[in-house]
């Protein structure tokens, strides 16, 4: 086995020590967890050396990872300062396509991050932590308005977590409100991203197992992520940009958290 140096690799026992701060899952939960998580194989990925964009372009090559593009000519390439809002319907493989397209089409971009991608350490030149060993970074106003204020382009994932299977549907959350907040701060234009794609049926039921059954409010799911990338390999995901729509539409008509839903509503229309 690879070693395990938790700033660099997955370690799954480390992860739920520091998210669980000391306490302890029971033990067949543990190793039903370690079953999924592919770790030799992720860690494999992990170690190619490669940082940030390039690791996205490599990673995608390596899994075998086709992305059919739709709606990029919506876009101008004339040096906007975007927001790029999207569904999270993988938790990985969705993160890591977008940054590679979006910074190859129009820059740099930095991304807030929650859960199994803040533990993606070749992704940490693109990312915003949002939260970190459990807890909410104690500077991210300050991170956050740094991010939007810069030159570089910001593709958010506003639910905040992978989408989950809501009402028989597989979809986001309802979307937190600060998208549309630091985008009218920055007079950034929010471009309405659609990937579609779906995690293994057997994420959706340990959502409903460990959530709904039996009550861990911890995000039992985000430890199943591993295994969902890993089972991303060798598929086809289409991805849809919309227009941009200008800052000055989330006017106060509608209060923010309204506007968000009205843009997770768009997306999901693409």
């Amino acid at each position: 086995m690879a070693d395990e140096d938790f700033e660099g690799r997955i370690d799954l026992d480390a992860i739920i020590a520091s998210k669980f701060k000391g306490k302890k899952l029971p033990g067949f939960v543990v190793r039903f967890f370690k079953r999924f998580i592919h770790q030799d194989w992720l860690n494999s990925i992990l170690s190619r050396g490669y940082q940030g964009a390039a690791f996205c372009d490599d990673t995608l090559e390596q899994m075998d990872i086709k992305i059919e593009v739709e709606g990029l000519e919506n876009v101008p390439r004339d040096g906007t300062r975007y927001t790029f809002a999207s569904n999270h319907p993988l938790g990985g493989a969705d993160g890591i396509a977008l940054c590679g397209i979006i910074s190859r089409e129009f820059g740099q971009v930095k991304m807030p991050v929650n859960d199994f991608l803040l533990f993606i350490k070749p992704l940490a030149p693109l990312c915003v932590p949002v939260n970190k060993v459990g807890s909410q970074v104690r500077n991210l106003p300050q991170l956050l308005d740094e991010a939007f204020r810069s030159q570089d382009q910001i593709l958010i994932f506003p639910a905040g977590v992978c989408s989950r299977r809501i009402k028989g549907k597989i979809q986001d959350f309802p979307w937190t409100k600060t998208f549309i907040t630091k985008s009218v701060e920055s007079g950034r234009p929010v471009v309405p991203v659609h990937f579609v794609g779906r995690n293994p049926a057997r994420f959706y039921r340990a959502d409903w197992f460990f959530r709904k059954f039996l009550k861990i409010k911890f995000n039992i799911p985000m430890l199943f992520l591993p295994d969902a990338l890993y089972h991303a390999q060798h598929k086809t995901f289409r991805i849809v940009f919309g227009q941009p729509i200008p800052a000055s539409v989330f006017d106060k008509s509608r209060k923010p958290l309204e506007w968000a839903a009205w843009v997770r509503e768009k997306v999901y229309q693409l």
